[in-house]
């Protein structure tokens, strides 16, 4: 009824909806993921910090572990054989 109002379609309105659930998903997933790489002075990287979150009962795949810590800076730092 309110959407027939606002002349907004059904799935807009879902959409939004599903986002923000994934929104405050990833919250609590960065949080985690921030005390796994300090507990192990970013030594971890996306591989190992996906088991420890499977570990901790999170469904959650490699790539977006991956995109996550990328985008909050926190991918391990990595030494080169030169």
């Amino acid at each position: 009824m309110l959407l027939k109002i606002a002349k907004i379609p059904r799935s807009t309105y879902y959409e939004v909806r599903n986002r923000q659930d994934k929104d405050i998903k990833n919250v609590d997933i960065i949080s985690v993921i921030k005390d796994i790489a300090i507990k192990n002075k970013s030594l971890y990287g996306y591989r190992r910090i996906t088991l420890e979150l499977k570990n901790r009962g999170f469904n959650v795949n490699h790539k977006k572990v991956l995109r996550l810590m990328k985008k909050e800076g926190l991918l391990a730092v990595t030494s080169s054989k030169d």
